[in-house]
């Protein structure tokens, strides 16, 4: 039994795996334990929850069942990004105008929060600023993407719209107009992850792995789990940040799990675009890139709709070819083939949006659905609006990412 449902969640080496980090001080639970706060899961997610609940002066406790980072965290591309997979236009058409413009403006905000306070907190995770260039494809053309860049400046982003000529002239990429945006983050998930948890740990919260949690007794005060090996770990609040490997009891609806590509060429600095902004299509499937450690470029893409671990693994080699001849065409003068190639699981939903807040019919218990493309900056969303929940304040924006959310 256990309290999730399992997942391999990826398979190869990412680059950031060819980088060590220190290791973090997780220990077996050998005796039964009491906490504040029980967070299930030691990735992005849960260090950037565990960092600002105990920032709030709670008692935290991290168990992961793995061991820490050693989920989807070290798959991730780490295009760190506020806007999300639906275009505002497309997502205004779903859940309506204002409320599209909302989620993009908090998304925006999460992203700003995770720059400052990673700043502010001291932690080395190679960040640095990147603008973001969307190119038109099957899914939007020209005047879809002139379009939306105008919605984007009436709810107070700033953006460009680029005509083919102008993208040819500024990027060296021919055929294809796009809109600019500003400002996205390009950073090291492992090394980011593993500043947030330490700073957590450094304030008194407890990292035990690998420990499994079996079964979730929500009680009134509180809640008790009980672990594979028979320990008991009592809790006032449990949050589930399980990254994609989703909690039973957890409703699913909007959600599902899907399978990506990634690869990263061999360091190549002198033949990278121009500016070396985040670039990636209006298509599906579609193709993403940014320049990562050394040089390279770390391009990914061509998603699938399933969730077989399997079939996942044996279509790595022919779509990894397929992603390095896309990134060829786009950039002849690069060598595209790939140095490390990686696959894995990641969620989605129907909006683009997480859902983040209390678990219907389970009390005391929380959750963090980071699914979409951007579940980084989830992350840090997550962590503002349940440190807000659990200190007994309120999120003006928890209602646009509730699991009771009607829309």
């Amino acid at each position: 039994m256990a309290a999730t449902h399992k997942k391999d969640l990826r398979t190869g080496t990412s680059v950031w795996m060819s980088q060590p980090i220190a290791a973090l001080p997780a220990r077996r639970l050998s005796t039964d334990a009491e906490t504040e706060v029980l967070v299930v899961g030691a990735g992005v997610s849960g260090a950037m929850v565990a960092e600002r609940l105990t920032d709030a002066g709670l008692q935290v406790m991290l168990v992961d069942r793995r061991g820490p980072l050693a989920g989807s965290t070290p798959a991730s591309t780490a295009l760190l990004q506020y806007e999300i997979d639906e275009p505002m236009t497309v997502l205004a058409r779903s859940i309506g105008k204002e409320r599209s413009q909302r989620v993009w403006r908090r998304s925006k905000l999460a992203l700003d929060a995770l720059r400052e306070r990673t700043r502010r907190l001291g932690i080395d995770a190679d960040m640095v600023n990147r603008d973001g260039l969307y190119l038109e494809g099957d899914a939007m053309d020209a005047a879809a993407l002139m379009a939306e860049g105008a919605a984007r400046r009436e709810a107070g982003f700033e953006s460009q719209f680029l005509d083919a000529d102008q993208v040819k002239k500024r990027f060296g990429i021919a055929g294809r107009a796009a809109l600019l945006g500003y400002d996205n983050i390009a950073a090291d998930p492992r090394k980011l992850a593993a500043g947030y948890l330490r700073t957590a740990l450094k304030r008194g919260a407890r990292l035990h792995a690998p420990v499994e949690i079996a079964e979730v007794q929500p009680q009134d005060g509180g809640v008790r789990c009980v672990t594979t090996r028979g320990r008991t770990i009592s809790a006032r609040h449990l949050v589930f940040a399980t990254g994609y490997e989703l909690p039973k009891g957890v409703p699913r609806k909007g959600h599902s799990i899907a399978s990506t590509f990634a690869m990263a060429t061999r360091p190549q600095p002198r033949r990278l675009w121009p500016e070396h902004c985040f670039i990636w299509e209006a298509s599906d499937p579609y193709l993403y890139m940014r320049v990562g450690p050394e040089g390279r470029v770390i391009c990914g893409g061509e998603d699938e709709d399933f969730a077989d671990e399997a079939l996942r693994d044996a279509m790595l080699p022919e779509k990894i070819a397929k992603i390095s001849e896309k990134l060829g065409a786009m950039f002849p003068k690069l060598d595209t083939r790939a140095e490390f190639s990686w696959c894995g699981s990641f969620g989605k939903s129907e909006t683009g949006t997480p859902s983040i807040g209390p678990v219907p019919r389970m009390k005391n218990c929380y959750a963090v659905l980071g699914y979409g493309g951007n579940g980084i900056t989830f992350s840090m969303m997550a962590s503002q609006i349940l440190c807000a929940m659990l200190t007994g304040k309120t999120d003006p924006d928890s209602d646009l990412f509730s699991f009771s959310r009607t829309f």
